[in-house]
C-alpha cells in the first residue's frame, strides 16, 4: 500500500483508540459524520469551481479523510475495511469499462453510455434481489437534492420507456402545470399551491433532462447570476447614499436591467 494512505490509515485507527484516542473522534458514528462529508463534497466543487488547485488538493484530502474515517468505524464493527472499499471501487470500474479491461468494442459514445447504463441496471438488479425491492426506481439515495433525485428517477422510468419521446410535448406539460398553479393559488389552498409547485418543479426538470441540461447546475448558476445583479443593485443604492428599503421597486427594476445590460460587458 502507499506509505502515505497507510500513515492516514493509521492516523485514524490512533485517533479512534477508546483508551488513549481523541475524545470527539471516538464518539462519532455514520449518523453523525454526515454533515461533514456534504460539506466537505461541496468545498470540493467549490475549490474547483473557483480554479483554485492548491485548495483542491487540500479539499480533495478532506474529503478522503471521512472515507477514512467511515472505513475505520465499519472495521471496528467487523463490516468492512478500506481495503474493502478499494476493492468494491475497482471491480465496478473494470466490470463498466470492457472496452479498456475486455475485448469490448463501442464504436460511438452513445455505444459507450448504453453499455455503462447497462452495467448498472444489472448491478442494480443484483442489489434489489439481496434486499427483495422490485421497483426500477429502488436505489436512488433518499438524502440526495431533490433536483438529483428528480433527475435519477426520471432517468430511471425514461430506461424502462416511461418517457416523452421528444421535447415539444415537455413543452406543453411545462404551461399546463403553470396553468394548475395560477388555478391552485387562485383558490387560496395553501398545501394545493405547494403540490401544484412541486408538480411544476419535476416537470421542469424533465424538460431539463430532454434539453440535456443538468438541472442542479443550471439552477445553481442562474442563482450566481441573481447574486451578481443583485450586489450591482445593491452598489448603485448605495452609491446614492440610501437604503433598498427606500427605494420603489420600479427603481430597483430598472437597476436589475441596468446590471443584466453592464455585467454582460464584463469577462
Amino acid at each position: 500500500m502507499l506509505k502515505n494512505t497507510q500513515q492516514l490509515l493509521d492516523i485514524m485507527s490512533r485517533l479512534r483508540r477508546p483508551d488513549d484516542g481523541c475524545a470527539w473522534d471516538i464518539k462519532q458514528d455514520f449518523t453523525t459524520l454526515i454533515p461533514y462529508l456534504i460539506e466537505e463534497a461541496y468545498e470540493v466543487v467549490d475549490a474547483i469551481e473557483r480554479n483554485d488547485l492548491d485548495d483542491l488538493r487540500a479539499e480533495l484530502g478532506d474529503l478522503l479523510l471521512q472515507v477514512v474515517f467511515h472505513s475505520q468505524i465499519a472495521q471496528e464493527r467487523g463490516l468492512f475495511s478500506f481495503e474493502d472499499v478499494s476493492a468494491g471501487i475497482s471491480d465496478k470500474l473494470i466490470r463498466r469499462h470492457p472496452h479498456v479491461f475486455a475485448d469490448a468494442v463501442f464504436n460511438t459514445d452513445a455505444e459507450r453510455h448504453q453499455a455503462w447504463e447497462q452495467a448498472k441496471a444489472q448491478e442494480r438488479e443484483e442489489k434489489q434481489k439481496a434486499s427483495e425491492k422490485s421497483s426500477v426506481l429502488a436505489g436512488v439515495a433518499a438524502s440526495f437534492p431533490a433536483l438529483m433525485a428528480c433527475e435519477k428517477i426520471q432517468d430511471r422510468a425514461a430506461q424502462h420507456g416511461f418517457d416523452w419521446p421528444d421535447v415539444p410535448p415537455v413543452f406543453e406539460k411545462v404551461l399546463e402545470e403553470l396553468g394548475e398553479v395560477k388555478e391552485a393559488w387562485e383558490s387560496g389552498d395553501q398545501a394545493h399551491i405547494q403540490e401544484e409547485i412541486g408538480d411544476l418543479l419535476l416537470v421542469a426538470v424533465n424538460l431539463a433532462r430532454h434539453l440535456k441540461v443538468n438541472p442542479e447546475i443550471a439552477l445553481k448558476e442562474s442563482t450566481k447570476k441573481f447574486s451578481r445583479r443583485f450586489h450591482y443593485i445593491e452598489e448603485q443604492v448605495e452609491a446614492s447614499g440610501r437604503n433598498l428599503v427606500d427605494c420603489e421597486l420600479a427603481e430597483l427594476d430598472a437597476f436589475w436591467n441596468e446590471a443584466k445590460v453592464v455585467l454582460k460587458r464584463k469577462p
